[in-house]
């Protein structure tokens, strides 16, 4: 096998053409037994190979420097960087993360997960060598999907500014995660279907020169395309069009369903988990279609992640209009369902929480401080959601949390949220955030009947003394099981709360619950440092109350076991009673 020769990018140098094209299928292969027992990016990888091996084949990293956008397009150059192992052999498949680390090799030069950012990067690093003094091309990989954001086109925009060596390749497969929204992917197909001869150019526009490969998947034209732009002496963007998920029929043939992918049959393309039962995006999606048909004022809104809340390609059709894909542009989500709101429709924005740090300036002044009463449904905002370091869903409460006009909701179950989200719909008061809760989807089957308009209104659930116990959202769950275990060994019923609210202060219940108790804890599925739990203690501050404040530790993890990080952030019933205990 010729793969299991290569262990750094100066011996794909050693082979010839035939050898790489058999290199390639061997990638191919390897990447196909790894993602079916592993899961991982899918589609984008399959449809780098060829350009990965061009590129190695061409330049002298790690002196010649790769910057890959996003990075979920990695694994081929984590194959041809020392990596390969990780790739051939399941013992050593968790060996390397999903996207670029530098941690794990000097070919890598940032850890990414985020979009439309190498550019960006890829300029600053040629900046740097233009000021030392030194030589070395710089090349910065970014799929089409990707360009729609704006950090990519401020990038490529400031790139000509440089007048030095920096090189562009644009993966063009025609594809983000779903299909591509906006006006700059006309140009991107006129250039295509001319092979890149339209006088009409973006990238020519920028000030930017230009080379067009119409066949991204042959290593052969893709190394002459490279070798032409080599050590150029002003910036240069090199256009290839490849094939998402190429060499697997059912990834080529639906690329959308393909972009990451679980575990899966290699011999028919069967996931190996079933996902049909019902979760918060199909729920949501389900209760949007149904308002739209009533409404055609309700419009849902992605920002290039359509599957985020159930929308797939089918029901993207049914909703027509009324559903919106920005591409991968967070900042125009957020102040599209601002301007939206302010004349008169009901805006739906769906993220993961880990996207909608990307908008915290739309969030604040676009949004908030214009007071237009939008609705944003945070997903996957929990230490049960993504766990790479790029994709942390921990840290969206302290920030969203401390906007002003902002009103934060943390439903626990179903039907709250079904609740939380026709409220927030039907009032104009408001902009309103629904931090949907981490892990399996509760539902009690209960109906809900609170009033959302009066705002920071806690609920007691149960009426004890001595101990109160404050759940929120996802945590409500542990904070009854913390107090059944704090009841055994004090021998006193808890109160428990159910909070609703991450924004505000239920002055008068926390006023009450200082006459029946001496220690107040709450619990909140996020970082500690300045989310929902401090503000409780600030309140108590100047009386006799003690309080315990149990979340997550502020630190970036990676590829964490959630049962440990729970432990060790005392995250678990029998921990929170001891620490109660101990407190009393």
């Amino acid at each position: 096998m010729i793969l299991e020769t290569i262990n750094q990018p100066a011996d794909v140098k050693k082979l010839n053409e035939e050898q790489l094209v058999l290199l390639a299928q061997e990638m191919r292969r390897a990447l196909l037994t790894r993602l079916a027992k592993h899961g991982g990016h899918f589609g984008p990888n399959f449809g780098m190979v060829e350009a990965t091996i061009a590129l190695h084949y061409v330049f002298d990293s790690p002196k010649d420097k790769i910057v890959f956008d996003v990075s979920h397009q990695s694994y081929p150059h984590k194959m041809l960087t020392g990596r390969k192992d990780a790739y051939l052999y399941e013992e050593h498949y968790d060996d390397v993360s999903g996207y670029s680390n530098p941690h794990e090799s000097e070919h890598d030069h940032f850890i990414v997960g985020h979009t439309s950012t190498s550019v960006s990067l890829a300029c600053g690093l040629a900046k740097a060598r233009d000021l030392r003094g030194e030589s070395g091309n710089v090349i910065a990989v970014i799929g089409d999907g990707s360009l729609s954001g704006g950090e990519a086109l401020e990038g490529l925009d400031f790139a000509s500014e440089l007048k030095g060596n920096l090189i562009v390749v644009v993966n063009d497969n025609d594809m983000s995660i779903a299909e591509n929204h906006g006006g700059l992917y006309g140009n991107l197909k006129l250039l295509r279907e001319t092979n890149g001869k339209a006088e009409c150019n973006l990238f020519k526009a920028m000030g930017l020169e230009y080379r067009y490969v119409g066949d991204g998947n042959d290593v052969s034209t893709l190394i002459a395309a490279f070798q032409q732009v080599k050590d150029c002496t002003s910036p240069v963007v090199v256009h290839i069009n490849t094939q998402k998920g190429k060499g697997y029929a059912p990834a080529e043939e639906n690329k959308e369903n393909w972009h990451y992918c679980g575990p899966f049959d290699v011999n028919t393309g069967s996931p190996l988990d079933s996902f049909d039962e019902e979760d918060y995006s199909s729920v949501t999606a389900q209760y949007l279609l149904k308002k739209m048909k009533k409404d055609p004022t309700v419009v849902a809104i992605t920002s290039g992640t359509p599957a985020v809340f159930g929308f797939t390609e089918e029901k993207r059709k049914e909703a027509g209009g009324q559903f919106v894909d920005v591409g991968i542009a967070e900042e125009t989500a957020v102040a599209l369902a601002s301007g939206i709101a302010a004349g008169g429709g009901k805006p739906v924005y769906g993220v993961y929480s880990t996207f909608i740090q990307r908008t915290f300036d739309q969030l604040s002044q676009d949004l908030c401080i214009n007071n237009s009463p939008a609705t944003i449904v945070t997903f996957a905002g929990s230490v049960y959601g993504m766990n790479d370091v790029t994709h942390l869903g921990i840290y969206d409460i302290p920030m969203m949390a401390n906007i002003p006009n902002l009103v934060y909701l943390a439903p626990t179950t179903k039907e709250e949220y079904l609740a939380m989200l026709e409220w927030s719909l039907e009032q104009t008061e408001h902009p309103v955030a629904i931090r949907l809760p981490g892990g399996v989807m509760a539902s009690d089957g209960k109906a809900v009947t609170k009033d959302f308009s009066e705002l920071d209104r806690y609920e007691i659930t149960q009426k004890g003394s001595k101990v109160a116990v404050i759940g929120l959202g996802t945590f409500y769950a542990l904070g009854q099981k913390a107090a059944e275990k704090i009841a055994q060994k004090i021998g006193t019923i808890p109160t428990v709360v159910n909070p609703y609210y991450i924004t505000g202060v239920d002055k008068p219940l926390l006023e009450e619950l200082k006459r029946e108790h001496e220690v107040v804890i709450t619990l909140e599925d996020g970082i500690l440092d300045g989310g929902f739990g401090e503000k409780i203690a600030r309140f108590y501050g100047d009386s006799d109350i003690k309080v315990l404040n149990f979340g997550l530790k502020k630190e970036f993890l990676d590829r964490f076991d959630v049962q440990e990080i729970l432990k060790q952030n005392h995250l678990t019933a029998e921990q929170i009673a001891e620490d109660v205990v101990q407190l009393l």
